[in-house]
C-alpha cells in the first residue's frame, strides 16, 4: 500500500498518524498517544486533589488555632480574676497583722505608740519596694533607649 503520498496510516488513511506498532517506522513525536493523554489528565486529577487537601488542611487548621486561641482567652481572663482575688485577700491579710500588731504592741507603749510603729513600718516597706519597682521601670526604659554611644577611655587612646 505505498502510493507517491508515502506511507499510509492506519486503515489506509494518508493523513492519519502513523501508530508505534507499525512495522520499520518511527512515531510522529508531534502526535501524542492516547497513553500521554490520559496520564496528563491523571496528573492534572492529582494536583487538582493535592490543592483540595491542601485547602482543606488550612480551613482545619485555621479552625484549630482559633478555638486554642478562645481556649486560652478564656483561661488568662479566669487566671486575671483569680490574681485580683489573690490581692484583695492578701490586703485583708495585711490590715489583719497591722491591727494584730497594734493591739499586741498597746500595752507594751501607748495605743498611740503602737500605731506609730505599725504605720511606720509600713510606711518604710511601701518605700523600699517603692524604691525596688523604680529601678525596674528604669531598667525597663533603658532596654528600649537608642543605643548609647561610646566614647573613649583613658585606656582606648
Amino acid at each position: 500500500m505505498l502510493d507517491d503520498k508515502g506511507p499510509a496510516g492506519p486503515q489506509g488513511d494518508p493523513d492519519a498518524p502513523l501508530s508505534p506498532a507499525s512495522p520499520g517506522l518511527k512515531p510522529d513525536p508531534s502526535v501524542a498517544s492516547e497513553d500521554d493523554v490520559s496520564g496528563d489528565e491523571g496528573l492534572f486529577e492529582e494536583l487538582a486533589a493535592l490543592v483540595d487537601d491542601g485547602r482543606t488542611y488550612a480551613e482545619a487548621e485555621i479552625a484549630f488555632q482559633k478555638t486554642r486561641a478562645s481556649l486560652a482567652g478564656r483561661s488568662v481572663g479566669m487566671a486575671a480574676v483569680f490574681a485580683v482575688l489573690a490581692i484583695i485577700a492578701l490586703h485583708i491579710a495585711f490590715l489583719a497583722l497591722a491591727v494584730g500588731l497594734v493591739i499586741a504592741l498597746a500595752p507594751l507603749v501607748s495605743i498611740w505608740g503602737a500605731i506609730a510603729i505599725v504605720v511606720g513600718a509600713l510606711l518604710l516597706l511601701v518605700a523600699l519596694l517603692a524604691r525596688a519597682a523604680m529601678r525596674q521601670g528604669t531598667r525597663i526604659g533603658a532596654l528600649f533607649e537608642s543605643p548609647p554611644k561610646l566614647e573613649p577611655t583613658d585606656g582606648d587612646t
